[in-house]
């Protein structure tokens, strides 16, 4: 929800400032770069840090997911 917001921020910020066409432009380069394997794959090693650290704040407790 957090990534869908943020993405409609700035998609309106840079679709305003330089139009529609570019703004396409920039969605279509999003869309590539958060498809692509190496980018997925970072981003499952980044949550599983945040998890393992949330887990140690909450002094291993098992949230249930």
């Amino acid at each position: 929800m957090v990534r869908f917001l943020v993405g409609v921020a700035v998609g309106y910020v840079l679709g305003t400032r330089a139009g529609h066409e570019r703004y396409e432009q920039l969605v279509r380069a999003y869309h590539r770069a958060a498809d692509h394997p190496a980018v997925q794959g970072a981003a499952g090693v980044a949550r599983a840090g945040v998890e393992g650290a949330l887990d140690k704040v909450r002094g291993g407790q098992n949230t249930g997911r």
